[in-house]
């Protein structure tokens, strides 16, 4: 597997975009308690969208690495470190990585259209959920000992599923408008997968 510059160059913009947006944008409504509301799901799915399944991936494994490195490029504290790996939210960062290559897939196709992007889009975040539920779920029971149902994890993600539809439809309008205003970043990565 080969990069070319222009590749780590887009990886790199895309993975520190993440990185400002996990940051900056990160909201502590009173409703949802500790866990941050956050655009970040929304960047990651627009990453597959625009950069394809292999490069969207990539950046996303990139800002994942930052944070484990010990960079505070992640939400809620440590911020940062290989001991954010005990965090029961870790699960959804790791969900990240297929999230963005399961959207990019999606919308190889050349001329996709607004339904194609929607659903690249929602299955990204789909992914995401398939990956954080069951690790929270584990840590929570497991590590943390906790005792949670599914029933009442369900219910606890109900709202942030219920937003996450509304950032997926968003980054599917974003993505399909990068995509027509710059088609050689998609057709060129599409290629590579």
């Amino acid at each position: 597997m080969k990069f070319k510059t222009k590749d780590m160059t887009l990886v790199g913009i895309m993975a520190s975009f993440m990185a400002v947006v996990s940051v900056v944008f990160r909201f502590y409504p009173i409703v949802f308690g500790t866990v941050p509301f956050s655009l970040l799901p929304l960047i990651v799915v627009l990453a597959g969208g625009i950069l394809g399944a292999r490069l969207g991936a990539w950046s996303a494994m990139v800002y994942i690495l930052m944070g484990l490195a010990g960079l505070p490029v992640f939400a809620t504290e440590p911020f940062g470190g290989i001991t954010y790996v005990l965090k029961p939210t870790f699960g959804f960062l790791l969900g990240y990585i297929p999230a963005a290559y399961v959207s990019g897939l999606i919308v190889k196709r050349e001329n996709a259209g607004l339904m194609t992007y929607c659903l690249a889009m929602l299955a990204g975040m789909a992914v995401i959920y398939l990956c954080g539920l069951p690790y929270l779920y584990l840590m929570s029971n497991f590590y943390l000992g906790q005792a949670i149902s599914i029933g009442m994890l369900l219910k606890g993600m109900a709202v942030f599923m219920i937003l996450d539809v509304f950032k997926a439809l968003a980054a599917a309008v974003l993505a399909m408008l990068v995509a027509r205003r710059l088609p050689a970043i998609g057709a060129e990565n599409s290629k590579n997968i």
